[in-house]
């Protein structure tokens, strides 16, 4: 048996497992005169043995009478906006079913949004998907019985771990230039790499990707970077020159060579840090974790130094760097707090270095534990991701360093509360003793104390007053 053959079979035993599902689906759909198929990624990720609980379909039937089949069948039905492009959406037995009308679109390609039209044919809806491994299809018959249908040869594609286009790549970038960024998360959620015209068009048509809105690109980076293997994706972007349209600061990496002359450059240094980090990863992909990972270094290209003898500086780029994720994550538009999440990563992920043989005071540990806050442990993964050099002894020196003071920050911990550092008298407590009102004294009062308890840890009652006392007459 050929290996097309035994993914064929495994296939069709994965898909057999979801009969309670397909068979009266199928039987729902026959009974009214029309097909259904599953398709697309569906069908691939089937192939590939990684089918997960969302099932796409498409079928020669018009929205409304979709929306009305499923009415009384499903468990849920809905309609998120897809109604008008042809999808139904239903859930049933725990699975999220998506069933869209054959589609024959047609694009103005000045924007990425379709005249939408229906088509009359499973063959022309396919050759219309973005890649020939999306463009495969089972129909689900009568009795529930399954048929593979591939007239494009995706299954070919899939053997050879290769991403081709339906249609001449040129044209379909044209009708739909997000296909391109597409193709760069494929590899990296596939492992699989780009036809050579594929390349090539990508190449000559980057700059459409600006046609794109920034939400829709900034949902394909983050399934990219959380994919099995997003380093290759990302040099997908660099390479063909994507990464330059929709994420800049990172090809800028390529031309710095980092001060431990370690690494070819900057950018393939931070490729190593993304990998180290997410094999410390546990369970699903930490996305903020993967980006501060990536754009940790970015803003070593606008800090780059040439010393005297040939030594290259990049002083306080992490500080650039925070403020660069920032300015690249709202342009983004991501949210708020996902951005500013990364941006506190970068912005201390240097901090240890400071760290030495383990000469931080008790103060420094606190301070390190309260600016990380709730991001510690990814703040933790990324300082030890970071290590990236080929000496063995200075790679070994770094880790114990790190483990010395994870110890010390568990013993603080042991003493006292370090998650959850506050002053030792609160704001009442404050405007009681020093005889004030509410306004900006009693915040001043307040930063003095948290200052006081971050140097000297949990005071008494008596010692935090006596202090706050001496400090509120010296500012007279």
């Amino acid at each position: 048996m050929d290996r097309r053959t035994r993914l064929l079979a495994s296939a069709a035993i994965t898909v057999g497992r979801l009969s309670d599902v397909l068979t009266p689906l199928g039987e729902l759909f026959a009974a009214h005169g029309h097909e259904l198929y599953l398709v697309g990624g569906t069908v691939r990720d089937a192939v590939l043995g990684r089918l997960g609980t969302d099932l796409d379909f498409t079928t020669d039937a018009r929205p409304e009478v979709v929306q009305e089949l499923m009415r009384g069948w499903a468990d849920n039905l809905w309609d998120t906006g897809g109604l008008a492009f042809g999808t139904v959406s239903a859930s049933k037995a725990g699975q999220q079913l998506e069933i869209t009308t054959f589609r024959a679109d047609s694009y103005d390609r000045v924007s990425r949004n379709p005249e939408v039209t229906f088509g009359d044919t499973l063959e022309a809806d396919l050759v219309r998907r973005d890649f020939r491994v999306n463009a495969m299809a089972v129909r689900i018959g009568a009795l529930g019985e399954l048929e593979f249908v591939d007239p494009l040869d995706g299954m070919a594609d899939l053997l050879e771990g290769v991403l081709d286009t339906p249609a001449l790549p040129r044209d379909s970038f044209n009708d739909d230039p997000l296909r391109m960024l597409r193709g760069a998360r494929f590899v990296s959620q596939l492992g699989f790499r780009l036809a050579p015209r594929v390349r090539e068009a990508i190449v000559a048509m980057a700059a459409e990707i600006d046609r794109i809105t920034a939400e829709r690109v900034h949902a394909e980076l983050d399934k990219l970077i959380g994919g099995e293997h997003p380093t290759e994706g990302i040099d997908v972007m660099v390479e063909t020159g994507l990464a330059e349209r929709v994420l800049p600061e990172v090809p800028a990496m390529k031309l710095e060579i980092d001060e431990h002359h370690q690494h070819k450059d900057v950018y393939e240094h931070s490729l190593t840090v993304l990998r180290q980090a997410i094999d410390q990863e546990e369970g699903d992909p930490d996305l903020v974790l993967r980006w501060a990972a990536l754009l940790h270094d970015i803003g070593k290209p606008p800090t780059k130094k040439n010393e005297p003898g040939g030594g290259v500086s990049f002083h306080h780029h992490e500080v650039v760097g925070a403020k660069m994720v920032r300015k690249r994550m709202r342009a983004l538009k991501y949210p708020k707090q996902f951005t500013e999440d990364v941006a506190r990563l970068v912005y201390l992920h240097l901090r240890f270095h400071g760290y030495g043989k383990g000469q931080w005071t008790d103060s420094a540990v606190r301070r390190y534990v309260t600016d990380g806050a709730e991001l510690l442990p990814r703040l933790h993964k990324l300082v030890r991701a970071d290590c990236t050099t080929r000496n063995k002894r200075r790679a070994a020196l770094l880790r114990s360093t790190y483990d010395d003071l994870e110890v010390r920050i568990e013993k603080l911990a042991e003493q006292e509360d370090l998650a959850r550092v506050r002053p030792d008298l609160d704001g009442n407590a404050i405007m009681e003793l020093l005889d004030i009102k509410p306004g900006p004294d009693v915040g001043r009062a307040w930063k003095f104390l948290k200052e006081l308890r971050l140097d000297r840890g949990p005071l008494p009652r008596e010692e935090a007053e006596a202090a706050l006392l001496e400090w509120w007459q010296g500012t007279k």
